[in-house]
């Protein structure tokens, strides 16, 4: 699978920043892996053409870990890209253009924070993949 993660903005916290530069890192151990940082959300869309699109949003679906690695293990060998919309949410199309509609959590996330949490989460599913034992249920 070759990961791309779209973002609005680049992050601007210390802990969000150097957060997903670490796992990042650890990612491209398992994965091909591009991270984009885009000015405005209008520009999600055309970074991920060609890809499966997973749009996060607090309305989308809901996954456990291992359920999220089965529902990423239908598109094995295929590009899909992550995108994580900035403060002022999507503009019109980019849920619609959705192969995937991810809710990290119920709660409202700040968009560094949600990024932060998907890496890991992207990096555990690889973990889980590959039979490291970094994911523990």
């Amino acid at each position: 699978m070759r990961l791309r993660v779209v973002a609005v903005g680049k992050p601007r916290l210390d802990y969000a920043r150097l957060g997903v530069e670490e796992y990042a890192m650890r990612i491209r151990k398992y994965a091909s892996l591009e991270v984009h940082f885009v000015k405005e959300a209008q520009d999600l869309l055309p970074k991920a053409e060609g890809h499966r699109k997973v749009v996060l949003d607090e309305r989308g679906k809901l996954f456990t870990t291992e359920g999220l690695w089965e529902e990423l293990r239908r598109w094995e060998g295929e590009r899909v890209a992550f995108l994580v919309g900035g403060a002022e949410g999507y503009p019109e199309g980019v849920r619609e253009g959705a192969d995937l509609l991810l809710s990290l959590s119920p709660l409202t996330l700040q968009h560094e924070l949600a990024l932060l949490v998907l890496m890991e989460q992207l990096y555990r599913i690889l973990t889980l993949r590959a039979g490291h034992p970094y994911h523990r249920p």
